[in-house]
């Protein structure tokens, strides 16, 4: 049986089996599961499960197995299951035992405590998430194509100009495919969401004159096309209840498109512009005035977002500060957790005698180093506790330096060394210095103080 077939199967095993799964989907590092019934599942079983680096139990089981893996589990329990990658299985009411409808009140319930500020993160992690093979594919061709002009190649060559045409085509539609997720998310017609998307970046909009000045093309940046969208979904499902079947694919598109497209214009434009303005002209103002120590507060407190899957929320402001400013300074200083955590992990495989540790951790570090730090953080820092705060003491030294040097990278998707290519303005170097900063400060906290050999007993 082949390592993903097992993986597979052990999965299956400690989450009340295939008939428990109402939807599946996957990040980067998580398959995320949808349960019909929560309580079916064995955590303390699943997190043993070899192969498993870690389990976080939040509106989705998110059950950590690596980039690569990841999407091998994935596509087997949808062949299983016979679910479509996020596609969800809805509750058929008079099939359900009384167990089960139990199950589903518990999770209502569960649902209602969640707190606005997580649910709002969630749903822009849920939007973006799709995005990021695209984001960092484009990222890499575009990074790969600076360092060839850097090095004195002509960018008007053909191979050029078709390199920046494949690293460019996802930022040029980006505000669609943003539109068609948010609509999607929200349960609305998701070509509708493309089309709130399409208007707000329309470059036609900087003939029109509105409040006696001429609009700007993505004023208000994705903020808008988000709020635009949900606007769309919103006003779609209410105009659908009065209007008559006989009609519905007629009149309630064209209501839809007809409402949001004015007000996405005269309200959403302006007020999206002010809030991107406010974000992006506030972390540039932060990170310019705080320094040092505005940078390591950043990189700092950047994991425990990790740790609960909530760091896909700040996208779209990476996005933003790279449409305004052309760079997202935020990204270098927060990639610096990762590699806090990198040199956390070398640290405890210096120290450590315990064999199956050492095991994840020498399976984690190589994507630790290209910025994948998850394996790193559910595998060994988050378990064994200390680790974890050395690990953030590491990053914050690295993302004060990072903030000092005023280092920006171009693009997004990536960290670690992969981000070494997107590096705005030259400084690949000092960018670089920040990471081994990073590197030494985690492993010189946790090898002094972070880690005793009985903590990895329970490993």
């Amino acid at each position: 049986m082949k390592k993903e077939e097992k993986l597979t199967q052990d999965i299956l095993q400690f989450i009340g089996g295939k008939e428990n799964i109402k939807q599946v989907s996957h990040c980067m590092t998580r398959l995320r599961l949808k349960l019909k019934d929560d309580g079916k599942a064995d955590i303390s079983a699943l997190k043993n499960v070899n192969g498993v680096m870690g389990v976080v139990v939040d509106e989705t089981l998110q059950i950590v197995i690596g980039p690569g893996t990841v999407n091998r589990v994935a596509e087997k329990v949808s062949e299983i299951t016979k679910l479509g990658i996020g596609e969800e299985q809805g509750p058929d009411d008079k099939n359900l035992t009384f167990e089960e409808k139990a199950a589903l009140q518990k999770q209502e319930i569960k649902q209602r405590n969640k707190t606005p500020f997580k649910n709002f993160l969630r749903r822009l992690g849920n939007i973006f998430i799709p995005l990021i093979p695209g984001l960092v594919a484009s990222g890499i061709i575009n990074g790969g194509a600076n360092f060839a002009k850097n090095a004195g190649v002509d960018p008007e060559t053909t191979w050029m100009q078709i390199l920046l045409v494949f690293g460019g085509a996802i930022f040029t539609y980006l505000a669609v495919l943003v539109g068609w997720n948010t609509a999607k998310e929200f349960g609305g017609t998701p070509v509708l969401g493309a089309i709130a998307g399409m208007i707000l970046f329309n470059p036609m909009l900087a003939d029109i004159t509105i409040y006696g000045e001429a609009l700007v093309p993505g004023r208000g940046g994705l903020f808008g096309v988000i709020f635009a969208a949900w606007l769309m979904t919103f006003l779609e499902k209410r105009v659908r209840k009065i209007i008559p079947a006989a009609v519905d694919i007629i009149f309630t598109p064209l209501i839809t498109v007809l409402i949001v497209g004015f007000a996405s214009l005269y309200v959403v434009m302006p007020v999206a512009g002010v809030l991107s303005d406010g974000i992006t002209d506030g972390l540039t103002s932060l990170i310019d005035m705080g320094g040092f120590i505005a940078g390591a507060v950043l990189a700092g407190f950047f994991l425990p977002l990790v740790m609960v899957g909530l760091h896909h929320g700040l996208t779209p402001i990476h996005l933003e500060l790279i449409n305004t400013f052309d760079n997202t300074a935020l990204l270098t200083i927060l990639a610096m957790a990762g590699a806090g955590q990198v040199g956390a992990a070398m640290a405890i495989y210096v120290k450590t005698k315990n064999k199956r540790l050492r095991n994840i951790i020498k399976g984690g570090l190589p994507v630790g180093f290209l910025g994948i730090g998850e394996p790193l953080l559910y595998g060994v820092t988050l378990p064994l506790g200390r680790p974890f705060l050395t690990a953030c003491m590491g990053a914050a030294i690295g993302g004060g330096f990072q903030a000092v040097m005023q280092t920006a990278a171009k693009g997004i998707g990536v960290s670690g060394l992969s981000l070494i290519p997107l590096i705005d303005d030259g400084k690949y170097i000092l960018y670089f210095l920040g990471l081994v900063i990073s590197y030494a400060g985690g492993f010189i906290f946790t090898y002094l103080f972070g880690f005793k050999e009985d903590m990895a007993k329970d490993i």
